[in-house]
């Protein structure tokens, strides 16, 4: 199958047994073990499959799909224990492809995966373009690459992460609660003033002048967001 897949599950024996059959059909397989990572590595690795066991620790697995999906069409293949007709219909409601319930044959899960992966390929695949462009901004989200008006820009995962979520929506304000839920998860550490510094350290490398944004916009009370381009933003 040749695919990137992501394995959150936090059960050595279950993830190690996961990853041999999957590797057995030629996919790339990375393994986490709690629900935060599984958002960070979703959103760094950018993977063509997530194999995500419901019962995780730190960030409840359900949580970790419903995040997701707000974000992206990555197909997701849930692995519960819970039996439910209301469990199973509630993981499919929060964005879910396809569940197993365990216990379950490594088999019918890697049939099961290459019935999703074969149906997201069918599709095009992810529907978020690979570049995305914004007035005089470029992201190549698949090369991580930033240019402004054709000058390169480096920036660090999370300055990225910032950036990209308000260059998926436009013009669209985002809070600081919202850039924190989509760029860190369910991280409580994060304060809003770290999302103050992210997008100070953003204004440096992308704007002509700092003091005077042209792209990246405050909206006094409410938030940020990238704009097509126009008059500098008070800041």
């Amino acid at each position: 199958m040749n695919a990137r897949i992501l394995v959150a599950e936090d059960d050595g024996k279950q993830s190690r047994l996961i990853r041999i059959y999957l590797e057995r059909e030629g996919n790339a397989v990375q393994v986490v073990a709690d629900g935060r990572a599984a958002l960070e590595r979703a959103r760094s690795a950018r993977p063509d499959l997530i194999v995500l066991d419901v019962m995780l620790p730190v960030v409840d697995g359900l949580d970790v799909c419903r995040i997701l999906r707000a974000e992206s069409d990555v197909p997701i293949l849930l692995l519960t224990a819970r039996t439910t007709e209301e469990d199973m219909l509630l993981g499919l409601d929060l964005g879910a492809d396809d569940y197993l319930t365990k216990p379950y044959s490594p088999r019918e899960l890697t049939a099961r995966v290459r019935a999703l992966l074969r149906r997201s390929r069918r599709s095009g695949g992810a529907a978020e373009p690979a570049v995305l462009r914004v007035g005089e901004v470029e992201l190549d989200t698949a090369r991580f690459e930033v240019r402004v008006a054709g000058r390169p820009v480096a920036l660090t995962a999370k300055e990225f992460a910032v950036l990209e979520t308000l260059a998926r929506e436009p013009g669209r304000v985002f809070t600081r609660a919202q850039i924190i839920e989509r760029v860190f998860g369910f991280d409580r550490d994060v304060l809003e003033r770290t999302v103050d510094a992210h997008v100070m350290n953003l204004r440096r490398k992308l704007e002509s002048d700092p003091a005077r944004p042209r792209h990246l916009e405050t909206v006094y009370g409410r938030g940020y967001r990238l704009a097509d381009g126009g008059d500098p933003a008070r800041t």
